[in-house]
Formats: structure tokens, sequence, C-alpha cells
């Protein structure tokens, strides 16, 4: 098989603590297997990009192992709240992590999946992913993933052959199973069902797990880990309201300790900055709206304080809970200059810009994407009327971050809206056309390259 020598690195830790987190399982026989999408630039990270296309198939449809890394798939076991109501009912019901290696920047990734069949977590569920559902996943992550958010990649996207029944979208529709590569797959609601079942010694491994593999600490102090999970989780909610993206179900079951975004439903980007704008039809109350997000996702990281506790004094976990708020203030400054194109000055003065950014935005409701193309760099275009006249004065003095000079500033800006998610499947249900699809992640692709830092684009 010819896998990359300098960059497969095979690793196994899962195993350390599979015993009490997850459980063997196997993936469905599919009637085919049509690869869709292979993402050889994120494979090359774990030196999997030189496999031909039937090993692709092989090893991420039909999930025969990889050399020496996990002898199969694992379906993690977890609880969580959804919508703020305990569910200890559930697991990885269309899931399973199947592989671990050591990425070139030296750590730890995962593969896991989403359709990949029924578990022991299954319920009534059928195990099946939607491949619209699939397209839509590739659709998120390559966007999120060119703003700068922490996420998931979508690895591989294969067509299986079966019709699926789906009560919001158009039945019988395609399936697909769809391998995602993360830095972990370990959730908040891990943790919960470790608390609820007053598991203490698991509860302390799984602390020093995660600490040790996705941290790089020699650590057991769940204070430590709440308090690094609490940065993490800042940052992503940060990066979420700087790129205008609404996940849509941030239950504690989809918040990853590693804090990366990840699990993609009823996701959705908002046009324009409306703080109530919600991406999931069932989400009546607008609990995980647009504005919300943070306060969401800072509640889930106090269900992960409060499981703590079953090992640790409430005093500390408190002090170290309080972190979110700071972490949260300092990264979405940090988060809009990088996305304005500008080089933070420090202190009061970056605040006091981003403050007038957000009013002037909220005020004019224009489109998100076309406000952050338009000022890259730091120019307020002349045609912009006075609402941004506090903001064409202060973003004055600040040096550019890198240039407009990529190819991409000299077109239009790419948005991931909803209507072109649907023109996008639209070809692919009615005649098999993929066109749409590999063009807009090539387009959002140089869209990344542009935004990039000048070091990390070289």
């Amino acid at each position: 098989m010819p896998l990359s020598p300098q960059a497969y690195r095979p690793a196994r830790p899962l195993i350390e603590i599979a015993d009490f987190l997850a459980d063997p399982v196997e993936a469905a026989d599919f009637p085919q297997t049509v690869i869709r999408f292979r993402n050889d630039r994120a494979a090359a990270e774990i030196g999997l990009e030189t496999l031909t296309d039937e090993e692709w198939v092989a090893h991420l449809g039909r999930f025969q192992p990889l050399p020496d890394t996990l002898p199969g798939p694992m379906a993690l076991r977890y609880h969580g709240h959804q919508f703020r109501q305990y569910n200890s009912d559930l697991g990885d019901g269309r899931g399973f992590t199947f592989a671990q290696m050591i990425a070139t920047d030296g750590r730890l990734l995962e593969l896991g999946t989403k359709g990949s069949g029924q578990t022991p977590y299954s319920r009534f569920g059928d195990g099946r992913l939607t491949l619209k559902g699939g397209v839509r996943e590739i659709l998120a992550t390559e966007m999120l993933e060119a703003l700068n958010v922490p996420t998931s990649r979508t690895l591989s996207l294969i067509e299986t052959g079966e019709a699926l029944h789906r009560g919001d979208e158009p039945s019988p529709t395609r399936s697909a199973v769809m391998v995602r590569m993360s830095h972990g797959h370990i959730r908040i609601g891990s943790f919960q069902r470790l608390a609820f079942e007053r598991d203490e010694a698991g509860m302390k491994r799984l602390v020093a797990y995660v600490l040790r593999h996705f941290y790089g600490e020699a650590s057991d102090d769940p204070v430590r880990l709440l308090t690094l999970v609490a940065e993490r989780a800042a940052t992503l909610a940060a990066h979420y309201m700087t790129a205008g993206f609404v996940h849509g179900v941030l239950n504690s079951d989809n918040i990853n300790v590693t804090g990366e975004s990840f699990d993609y439903g009823p996701w959705r980007f908002a046009p324009t900055w409306d703080p109530e704008f919600t991406a999931a039809y069932f989400d009546q109350t607008g609990l995980y709206a647009l504005g919300r997000q943070p306060e969401a996702i800072q509640w889930d990281v106090m269900q992960l304080a409060s499981s703590l506790r079953l090992i640790a004094e409430s005093e500390p976990l408190i002090a170290a809970l309080e972190g979110f708020a700071t972490s949260y203030l300092a990264e979405i400054v940090t988060a809009i200059l990088w996305r304005l194109g500008v080089t933070p000055r420090g202190g009061t003065e970056d605040r006091a810009l981003v403050q007038s950014f957000e009013r002037a935005l909220r005020t004019s409701q224009a489109g998100i994407d076309r406000v952050y193309f338009d000022l890259f760099g730091g120019q307020v275009p002349d045609h912009y009327d006075d609402t941004w006249s506090e903001l064409r004065d202060l973003i004055e003095p600040y040096a550019p971050r890198r240039a407009r000079d990529h190819a991409y500033w000299q077109g239009e800006p790419e948005s991931m809206l909803i209507d072109e998610v649907e023109a996008i499947w639209a070809p692919i249900a009615e005649r098999d056309d993929w066109t749409m699809l590999y063009d807009k992640v090539a387009r959002v692709r140089v869209m990344g390259a542009a935004l990039a830092d000048p070091d990390a684009a070289a």
C-alpha cells in the first residue's frame, strides 16, 4: 500500500481508555462505494494522500483497518444536554472513530465517521447519512477552515447506494458515508456520562488522557483541564461570531473538548448581523441563535465543570470557569482584526475599533462577507456612508496584515449562504453533476489563501 513513508505515523492511544469510553462496532456493508470527494490536501498531513482510489475506498468506505493504528472502529459513549434537557440515552449512533495518527505538525489526529451504520447507540435510527448532508458538511468545513475557525475537516465523502427516507428533505434520497479528521472526538458529554455514573476512576483517567494527548501536558489536574477547555471554547465562540456562522445545535454532546467545531447539521451563515438569526427550524425559542452562541457554549463548559466536581472542589473550578469571558473578549478582538486584515496595535485602541465595527455592521445591515471583503487591509471605501465614519477614522492608523495583491481581491467576496448551498445541491440531485461543488471548494480555498497570514501562505 503506497502510504507516504514520510508522513504516515500511526498511533492508537484511544485503546488506553476504550474499556470505559467506547464499544467495538462494525461498519455497514454498503451496496456500492463511489468516491465523491477526497481531500488530498488534508490527507497529506497524515500520509494518506498517496492511496489509490481503490485503497481509499477500502479504508475510508469499507473501513479495513489502517496499518498499526486502531484494530477496528469504536463507537464512543456519552450523555449530554440537548436544548438544555439532560439525555442519558446518547452515544455514537451513526459514526465511530477508526484511526489515530500523528500529523506532520506533531499533533494527534483522529478519523471519525458519519453515516457508517448502526451501533448500540443508534436507538431508532438507521445509522446512515444522506448524501446531501455530506455535501453540506463539506461546504461548512471548507468555508470555516478558510475563515480561520477551529473546525474538523471533511476528509472523504463516498456515496453508498442506499435509498433513505427523511422527514426534512424529499425522499427517498441518496446515502453516503463521510470521514472527518479532527484532533479528537471526546465531547463534554463524555465527562457528563462518567459523572452521571459516579465513575471517579474513569473520570480521572479521561482527564489525564485529554490533557496528555490533546493538550500535550503530563497532568491529571481537572482544574487545569477545565481552564484549557474554557479557553479553547471561548476561542471557538469568538470565531463563530466573526464568521457570522450559526452551528444550530450547540448541545453539550456537540462540544468537543479540543475546542474544534464539528458535527454540522442545520448550520447556516447569517447574511447580515442579526443576533436573532437561527439555523435550525426546530430552534423555536432561538436558544442557539447567532447572538446567543457565546452564552450557549459557555453554558456547555459549565456542564463540564459540574461533571468534574466528581473529582475536584467547586471553588477552583468556578475560578477556572471565569476564564471563559476573559478569553472570549480578547479573542473576539483578535479574530475580527484578523478578518479585517489589519495588524493589532494593542490596548484599548483595538477594542474601540472592534466595537465601532460591530456597531456599524449592525446598524447598516450590510452583507457580512461584503463588508469584510471591502475593508480588508484597513481601508473603508469612499462609497460607504456616514454609518462608517467613526470606523474610518479609527482604522486609518492600522497597518495592513497583508497586502491586497492576491487575485481574490480582484473579484467578488465568497459567501456560503443557504440559497447557494441549495443551488450547489440541485444539479447533484437532478443530474449527478458535481461541477458546482468542486468549483465552490476551489474558490473557497483561494479565499483562504488570500486571507491567510503571510507566513502561513508561503
